[in-house]
């Protein structure tokens, strides 16, 4: 049987339903500063039911988004609070520490093309202020393959191993959002040689189509998808709240696992959740996979 990597399931929305607070467009950032130890509480217990990665709270901390809401000035001080609370979190029960790396603009936006040299510059400040206290980067929900060449760009001198997570469309799982063929990334990847290439934040009915093409490129891959019922247009306007966004409600903790244990056979190493999935899922799918044979590593 497989070593199968376990990542956690999702952070930003799981922070904003355990704050019980209002959506703001600061996402989990909003929760981090007004209560940082719900950060270390949400870790702690995806390592417990069975998680062997912690995924930091970085995804939304850029400069371009803090800017809008005049906040830039914090940006050092919240990506050490959302590292701190993982280093913790990791003390207290073994595992690694993703550094998570969100869009530089906006989710689901490829249409914003962020510039390459611009977005190379910016990833590689995050991963001047991470490197050092994390196992590994995850460069998340990946669109297209302009945000893929400057985020990969970015990470040259982070000296850590690279995971580059893409997201295909949910009606067809062979193209980024963008609509390019993700087959067409394969010279990105070919290039700046990720250690890993996953799917994420995708509807699990598309990921099988994707894993085909991604176990091409001769790498390990896998997958981790999201409880959304569909990316809305009111979420693809500037400065969206969560709420914009529906949870599915036939995605339950074995449904969920039905469609993960899928993607182990189709040879996935590495697999978890993303948004609207959470630790009871996580835990289900960690028994899976143990009942399975699999060692979870």
């Amino acid at each position: 049987m497989a070593h199968i990597t376990l990542l956690d399931g999702s952070i930003g929305q799981e922070l904003v339903r355990r704050s019980g607070d209002r959506p703001t467009p600061l996402w989990s950032t909003r929760v981090m500063m007004d209560r940082p130890e719900l950060v270390g509480d949400v870790h702690d217990e995806y390592f417990r039911r069975g998680a062997t990665v912690a995924t930091t709270n970085t995804y939304a901390v850029h400069r371009s988004r803090l800017v809008r809401a005049g906040m830039e000035d914090q940006f050092a001080d919240l990506i050490n609070a959302a590292l701190t609370q993982a280093e913790q979190a990791r003390g207290a029960n073994g595992g690694r520490i993703a550094g998570a790396l969100g869009p530089l603009l906006a989710s689901y936006r490829p249409d914003l093309k962020p510039d390459p040299d611009d977005a190379a510059d910016k990833f590689a400040e995050l991963v001047g202020l991470m490197a050092d206290r994390v196992d590994l980067f995850l460069i998340e929900t990946v669109c297209s393959l302009q945000e893929a060449e400057g985020a990969l760009r970015g990470m040259a001198q982070g000296g850590k191993p690279v995971w580059l997570g893409l997201s295909v469309m949910d009606e067809d799982g062979t193209r980024l959002r963008s609509g390019e063929a993700l087959s067409d990334i394969a010279p990105v990847v070919t290039r700046f040689a990720p250690e890993a290439v996953l799917i994420n934040c995708s509807r699990p009915e598309a990921i099988p189509a994707a894993l085909e093409v991604i176990a091409k490129f001769g790498r390990p891959f896998g997958a981790y998808a999201n409880g959304f019922t569909g990316i809305t247009q009111k979420f693809l306007e500037d400065a969206p709240t969560v709420d914009a966004l529906e949870q599915r409600n036939d995605l339950g903790p074995d449904a969920y696992a039905d469609h993960a244990m899928a993607w182990v056979a189709q040879g996935a190493t590495i697999v978890g959740g993303c948004c609207e999935v959470g630790p009871d899922h996580i835990e289900t799918l960690a028994n899976r996979l143990r009942a399975a044979g699999h060692r979870i590593v």
